[in-house]
């Protein structure tokens, strides 16, 4: 059984440790170096007032996953910016779902008008995911250098609350 619950600092080493094996594997998000339980903690505490962060727990209360939202430069106020990661292996059980729900909420309880997700366009399950969530396009950007030097192309897609 998942549960999902606000995250806090003490999660920050096994989110970073989550995430840094999605960006050394590649492929489905724009971040390529990896990052530490610190980086995190401190990410969480920038913008503590206009984001949210949450957390899926296994039985064990292992982080299976974890999602965040929060003010991005590009982007008008009344808009957030998100970002999800599953444990690799572990998609398609409902982690997503059940963590989406959660920030929804807190999207609207933090005055958010609507959710923008940019997805790397090769990123086939991070599109189906946003989209099945009721996100449509709305912008889209080509030839993205990553900080890899990659090239890839993004889509922006917009969910209303």
């Amino acid at each position: 059984m998942i549960t999902v619950r606000p995250a806090i600092a003490l999660d920050a080493p096994d989110m970073a440790s989550l995430l840094n094996e999605i960006i050394e594997t590649g492929g489905t998000t724009a971040m390529t170096r990896t990052v530490t339980g610190n980086d995190l903690s401190d990410q969480m505490a920038a913008h503590a007032e206009q984001s949210a962060w949450h957390v899926a727990v296994d039985d064990q209360q292992r982080i299976c996953g974890f999602q965040w939202i929060g003010p991005h430069p590009n982007l008008p106020a009344e808009a957030c910016d998100i970002a999800s990661f599953v444990h690799i292996g572990r998609t398609q059980l409902g982690i997503g779902s059940a963590l989406f729900t959660a920030t929804a909420e807190a999207a609207k309880r933090l005055g958010y008008v609507w959710i923008n997700a940019t997805i790397r366009a090769d990123n086939s399950g991070g599109l189906t995911y946003y989209q099945s969530r009721g996100f449509r396009d709305w912008h889209f950007d080509e030839g993205v250098e990553l900080a890899s030097g990659q090239i890839v192309d993004k889509i922006s897609k917009r969910y209303d609350i």
